[in-house]
């Protein structure tokens, strides 16, 4: 089963745009850190909305 393009390419500029990583540091990333990643960055932003 091949993950979805379109899904990572939205994990890649998710992740970019928040931690200001590389294309290459993103792709070297194993898919569940990448998920996991972009699970945290989601918790950051939401619990920094809700705080300021």
């Amino acid at each position: 089963m091949t993950y979805a393009t379109d899904r990572l390419n939205e994990e890649i500029a998710y992740v970019a745009y928040h931690f200001h990583w590389n294309l290459e540091e993103i792709l070297d990333l194993e898919h569940q850190d990448r998920r996991r990643f972009t699970e945290q960055i989601a918790s950051l932003v939401t619990r920094g909305g809700a705080e300021g």
